[in-house]
């Protein structure tokens, strides 16, 4: 069962509680409207659904509010900041920013962010980026919660990666963990009482299931691609670390519960080699193309990733953004 609250209503709500723990108005607003989006475009897990999470960790001291990032180097294109374990939202906007500020100044720009927290819906940041008509690709690591392919334990972060490409009628955004589910996903059919369309991980046996709370209880998700996930896994782990300076899901997993994690940010000015009329062209060849494709029944639809962010965000505008009730009245209660 779901209920639908106006998006200011949220927002609102959102902001009493981020500056009853400790946030500065305007950085409290900044947070709360990307919980609100994520949200709105039915990503839930990562908007209303973690806010108490991100409250009860503020409140514990493992997220500052106050701290913001700050460069510890610079290497032309490439610079290196440190997150000083602020809101993990608000240091990936300011890193996409930053890595946008770079790609206009030299065609590419990169940002490693190192000891930071949970960015939330990676995806945010790839639209950012897409809308201000760049490229943009980005990635995090996390604890250990997936393990390498042939082993029973968890060794390996789902290490969410984001890619983006601008378009005016609609950027093309892909926003994936390298396991088959994201935990968030897991806990909302978890919540709903629904099983996985398909199989992302593994029960207490070590047998594959599409049981959500299974899988939670494991703590055993399911590389995409089997071998081939937790083979680009570890590698976005690597990069993520040595590109930061930062610390490695090895070392993320070594403390409890999860912070300090490592993030990559690089935009690329696409304009460059052909200018926005070029870029849009090419990206809209591309999607008339994908929508020629011939479908698998007659209920079948083919999509290009992120083609119902802009729907779902419109229809959240118009209707309410649906949420859990049990999960509002917490979060209105004040947590």
């Amino acid at each position: 069962m779901t209920d639908r609250i106006p998006l200011e209503t949220m927002l609102d709500v959102f902001v009493r509680n981020l500056v009853s723990v400790g946030f500065e108005r305007d950085r409290a607003i900044r947070c709360a409207s990307i919980f609100a989006d994520n949200s709105a475009v039915r990503v839930s897990s990562h908007g209303l659904n973690r806010f108490p999470e991100f409250v009860d960790f503020v409140r514990r001291g493992i997220v500052n509010p106050a701290a913001e990032m700050g460069c510890t180097a610079r290497f032309g294109a490439w610079e290196q900041w440190n997150g000083g374990l602020g809101p993990g939202p608000l240091n990936a906007c300011d890193a996409t920013t930053r890595a946008i500020e770079l790609a206009r100044r030299h065609g590419i720009g990169c940002v490693g962010l190192q000891q930071t927290n949970h960015w939330m819906r990676g995806g945010y940041y790839g639209w950012m980026a897409a809308e201000e008509g760049l490229a943009f690709m980005a990635w995090t690591n996390t604890k250990p919660n997936m393990p390498p392919w042939g082993a029973t334990d968890c060794h390996l972060g789902n290490n969410p990666l984001v890619l983006a490409v601008p378009r005016q009628s609609g950027p093309i955004v892909l926003d994936m963990a390298m396991s088959q589910f994201s935990f968030g996903r897991l806990e909302t059919h978890f919540r709903e009482g629904k099983s996985l369309p398909v199989a992302g991980g593994y029960a207490a046996d070590g047998a594959v299931t599409n049981d959500p709370g299974e899988i939670l209880n494991s703590n055993r998700m399911l590389p995409i691609g089997c071998w081939k996930g937790a083979g680009l896994s570890m590698l976005l782990d690597s990069l993520a670390a040595l590109v930061s300076g930062g610390d490695t899901t090895y070392r993320i997993g070594q403390r409890d519960p999860e912070y300090g994690v490592s993030q990559v940010y690089i935009a690329v000015d696409v304009t460059r080699a052909g200018g926005l009329s070029w870029v849009n062209g090419l990206m809209d060849e591309l999607v008339a193309d994908l929508h020629t494709s011939r479908l698998i029944g007659e209920d079948g639809n083919v999509r290009y990733p992120g083609q119902r962010i802009l729907a779902m965000r419109r229809e959240s505008l118009e209707k309410g953004v649906p949420v859990d009730p049990e999960i509002w009245e917490q979060v209105v209660a004040g947590l």
